[in-house]
């Protein structure tokens, strides 16, 4: 899988596009800010965007969807527990354990609220890989406290789910920079605390 990441806004949230080959389908993940961005690079390498894949509903990682939408005519994926706070058109519900194929590729939808109620991570076991969105980031998690946030999902989420991910699976979070599940496990101190390592 190839990724292209854009940062934006004052939050600097990451957007990305994903794809396999310039020429064939690609999905934009959490586009946030400066749909020009992802268009203009659509564009260069010739991509036909599949949809619209949303970790969550806040604005920093939506923020550009309209315009995209308009450009493309692709569908907005969103999990349906979400789907009220977004308050805008979702083509494409999501629940736990749907896929989502790119070419050779299949994306697995994983509910890990916490951040959210519907947030979710993509997760490829072909690329080893996961979007994260703003549930676990390299240093530390997504905060619990706006308005459909939950401690304890969180601590469910990353306790019950994100720990079972082995040391080798490169995460892909909504603000600042991936890294392997190897140096989490050695340098996010809240997700430490809530496994007990």
């Amino acid at each position: 899988m190839k990724i292209k990441r854009f940062i934006g806004g004052v939050l600097q949230s990451n957007g990305y596009v994903i794809y396999q080959e310039e020429g064939g389908p690609c999905y934009v993940v959490d586009p946030g800010y400066t749909a020009a961005n992802f268009i203009d690079f659509i564009a260069e390498k010739h991509l036909k965007p599949k949809g619209i894949l949303l970790t969550h509903h806040h604005y920093d990682h939506t923020g550009a969807v309209d315009k995209l939408k308009a450009r493309f005519s692709c569908p907005v994926h969103l999990h349906r527990q979400d789907m009220d706070l977004y308050k805008k058109e979702v083509e494409r519900p999501l629940e736990d354990g749907d896929v989502i194929r790119l070419g050779e590729e299949t994306l697995r939808v994983i509910h890990t609220p916490g951040h959210t109620a519907g947030s979710v991570c993509f997760y490829s076991e072909k690329s080893k890989l996961a979007f994260t969105g703003d549930t676990i980031f390299n240093v530390d998690l997504g905060r619990t406290d706006l308005e459909d946030g939950s401690e304890a999902d969180m601590i469910r989420s990353c306790r019950d789910i994100i720990n079972e991910w082995s040391n080798e699976i490169y995460i892909y979070p909504g603000h600042g920079d991936g890294c392997n599940m190897k140096k989490v496990r050695r340098i996010n101190r809240e997700f430490l605390d809530i496994v007990g390592e």
